[in-house]
């Protein structure tokens, strides 16, 4: 038998986008043949991810998973709404979101690790449930949160079952109060930002260039007034802009007539200490991905041998 060295185990995995070891087994099937390695592939359905590399993923499902101190939150990203309800698909993402919580946080550290018991990596994994289901899907983003106190709290909105969803928010909540109460307030603070998608807990987590073109575009309304009342006018509506933008200085949805801060505030008595918010994850299925517009009348048209444009001309019986 043929020398199957890692180098043809690589070239092997590039052209067909299976799993290694998958290919590593094609390549011994074969005695090492490259072509007939990706044939053997083809015929097994395992060289289909490659096929499906191309098509725009901006669908699926966000995970969120907790164990206590630490959590994490995982988008998996499928062509179609679909697949994001394939029970195969779900337990990929649940599971990416577990396995998450074992790593570092990156996405490159979530991508070659294992499932419990396997011997693939999430990786590979995927792209086997791609042959499989026949849609491209992705492993796009992951968030690791870690508190030493308190809790971190989570929230799944449009949820397509526990931890499932198309909006997952994280809340970690730095605090040696009450486990309860913090949990609490943690879940109605992530509802909060499901909602009102805020910019930063606060001013100072803001992008300096983003201050700038606020003060700019405030600037620009305002000229010819003199410097002492522009600076003013600066001054009143930075502050208006954080109460839209910023986590803390923002109205609660929970009750209307006081800021998120003043809530944490008041709830620091009943979770018998201060309670800060170090950290907010907020993860919006496919947001920042460009979608395709295709005009469905044009593709059947094609289908079929016509031009939209032209009618029925063209068409044979």
């Amino acid at each position: 038998m043929a020398e199957i060295t890692a180098a043809m185990v690589k070239e092997l995995r590039e052209k067909t986008s299976a799993g290694m070891m998958d290919c590593k087994q094609a390549l011994q099937e074969t005695n090492g043949d490259m072509e007939a390695a990706v044939d053997w592939l083809r015929k097994k359905g395992l060289s289909k991810a490659a096929k499906k590399a191309g098509r725009v993923a901006a669908e699926g499902l966000v995970a969120v998973e907790s164990s206590g101190k630490t959590a994490a939150a995982v988008e998996v990203n499928s062509e179609t709404d679909f697949v994001a309800r394939n029970p195969d698909f779900q337990g990929f993402v649940r599971e990416a979101a577990k396995v998450a919580l074992n790593t570092d946080g990156t996405l490159a550290a979530l991508e070659s690790a294992h499932l419990p018991g396997g011997k693939k990596s999430l990786k590979d994994t995927l792209a086997e449930l791609i042959g499989t289901i026949g849609e491209n899907m992705t492993l796009r983003r992951v968030q690791k949160l870690t508190v030493n106190d308190g809790v971190i709290a989570s929230y799944v909105h449009s949820a397509t079952s526990e931890g499932l969803g198309r909006i997952g928010v994280l809340v970690a909540l730095e605090s040696k109060g009450d486990v309860d109460k913090l949990s609490a307030l943690g879940r109605g603070i992530a509802m909060h930002v499901a909602a009102m998608n805020p910019l930063a807990i606060d001013p100072a987590g803001i992008d300096p260039a983003t201050i700038e073109r606020e003060k700019a575009i405030l600037l620009e309304k305002h000229q010819g007034k003199p410097a002492n009342v522009q600076e003013k006018i600066v001054e009143s509506g930075l502050k208006s802009y954080y109460k839209e933008v910023t986590l803390l200085d923002q109205a609660y949805v929970l009750d209307n007539s006081k800021t998120v801060g003043q809530a944490i505030k008041e709830a620091e008595g009943s979770a018998g200490g201060p309670i800060k918010v170090s950290a907010v994850v907020r993860y919006a299925l496919g947001e920042g991905i460009e979608k395709e517009e295709s005009d469905f009348a044009a593709e059947v048209a094609k289908a079929a041998g016509t031009d939209k444009d032209k009618g029925a001309e063209g068409v044979t019986a």
